[in-house]
């Protein structure tokens, strides 16, 4: 028998037809939408009389524009209120979930799914948002589509897609202390570049890799896109399942125990072959942080910022315009840089375990007086759970805000935006030029450096506070 991989065995299951020469007929089992990139694409079945097919496999909540205090009163922003609003009326219109602002599972669109168990293994999963390679750490087919193919899977739940080639990322040994998830994929990033991915379908394996809980795996999977992959998954297992168990849409009684028959399926045959592979020691990674305008311009905490030595033409002139708008100069450490605002949250690290490792690094300490410091939980339910453990006491004593949940500062689509020439440590995904709001720089890195620095108000390894 041929030998398959694991993106081999989710692909292949879900192909509904084969174009010769052309894309597949792909079908998308689970559909999530925003406020942001579904108004056209309601407007356009609208204006070509079409229905949606599935209702049932569509699930909507507002994140990206959604202000993060006040979500009980009017949304003042315009454009925003008016896209909230129009998402209100489709979802009723056509009978899809809705998980509303003021709802018990309202939150970013990553975070609900997997909170709620509609994120399953083997799934195929899709939104108008490129970070759907969140779901991949379930073992699932995820990834970001355009506004025409939102309406493509309202309209026929099948989606136009060209096979990708496929890449394994294996990651062995030993986490050293304060290394997170963040930093693995930051460390990966940084080795293969902002581009090194373009074209694949990511596995990440080995033991590293296995030994990380199910909202470590989703922050990996979450930052495949920033090396250019189509996505990112991560065979299931019994970490998997679980954290799956008992949750509102897993599969109950005689149907859970099928479902994870199935589930241990899902794994890359042994002798499998990837177009592409890469290994990389556990051992070797350390806090990381990024000092440029993309994600793989990061280093270790405790290095220096690259120097030019080999770089010449167009590749030279960019690097020291990436520098130059961070304000950062070749071969000078990053160690001990001001910071001005920290940032807990996000699909990529606005979870409770990232609340949880803040709050206990900040706990009896006080964040420095030049830094302003935001929490935004990634949903309603991480909110609950951070109230109830104590962990917002905690933090509004180290002096941190605590907003409600949203995409928040991660973008600069809503209120949360960092100021012009600020300095902003992240614990989101992205540090493009006016990422985090026009002139915003941006370094990007894990809630335990985040926490490091709000304390000591600026770059700080957090190894050298524990």
């Amino acid at each position: 028998m041929e030998k398959k991989t694991l993106f081999d065995k989710i692909w292949d299951a879900h192909v509904v037809r084969s174009v010769p020469s052309g894309p597949d007929v792909f079908f998308i089992d689970k559909h999530f939408i925003h406020e942001v990139t579904s108004p056209v694409a309601f407007l356009n079945l609208e204006k070509r009389g079409i229905g949606v097919l599935y209702p049932e496999k569509t699930i909507a909540t507002p994140d990206h524009n959604v202000p993060t205090v006040d979500q009980d009163k009017t949304i003042k922003d315009k454009l925003s209120r008016m896209q909230v609003e129009k998402l209100r009326e489709n979802c009723k219109k056509y009978n899809i979930e809705l998980h509303d602002l003021g709802s018990a599972h309202h939150g970013i669109v990553h975070v609900i799914g997997p909170e709620l168990g509609v994120t399953q293994p083997g799934m195929t999963i899709v939104c108008g948002d490129s970070h759907t390679s969140t779901h991949g750490a379930f073992g699932a087919i995820a990834f970001g589509i355009g506004t025409s193919e939102v309406e493509m899977v309202l309209a026929t739940q099948c989606i136009m897609q060209s096979k990708p080639k496929k890449m394994r990322i294996t990651v062995d040994g030993e986490l050293g202390k304060g290394v997170t998830s963040k930093d693995i994929i930051l460390y990966i990033i940084a080795k293969i570049s902002a581009a090194g991915a373009t074209g694949y379908f990511v596995e990440y394996a080995g033991s590293a890799i296995r030994n990380l809980s199910m909202e470590a795996r989703m922050t990996i999977c979450n930052m495949s896109i920033e090396m250019g992959a189509r996505g990112g998954l991560i065979a299931p297992d019994e970490t998997t399942f679980n954290y799956l168990n008992g949750r509102q849409y897993s599969p109950k009684g005689a149907d859970w125990d099928n479902a994870v028959t199935h589930w241990k399926t899902l794994k890359t045959d042994e002798g499998a072959v990837f177009d592409k592979e890469y290994h990389f020691d556990g051992n070797d990674i350390e806090p990381m942080i990024t000092y440029g305008t993309n994600p793989g311009m990061g280093i270790k905490v405790i290095d220096r910022i690259p120097t030019t030595e080999g770089m010449e033409g167009s590749n030279k002139t960019s690097y020291l315009k990436s520098l130059d708008y961070m304000g950062f100069a070749p071969g000078e450490p990053i160690k001990g840089k001001k910071v001005d605002y920290v940032f807990v949250g996000s699909c990529t690290n606005g979870r409770i375990e990232d609340i949880r490792a803040v709050a206990n690094f900040v706990k009896g300490k006080r964040k420095a007086d030049n830094i302003t410091a935001w929490i935004v939980p990634g949903s309603r339910e991480v909110e609950k759970m951070a109230h109830e453990e104590g962990l917002v006491k905690i933090l509004e004593e180290a002096g941190f805000e605590l907003r409600q949940p949203g995409c928040s500062a991660c973008l600069a689509m809503n209120d949360d935006k960092i100021p012009a020439g600020k300095y902003a440590v992240s614990t989101s995904n992205r540090n493009f030029e006016g990422r985090q709001g026009p002139g915003a720089r941006t370094l990007l890195a894990s809630p335990l450096t985040v926490a490091a620095v709000a304390v000591t108000g600026e770059i700080t390894d957090p190894r050298d506070i524990f």
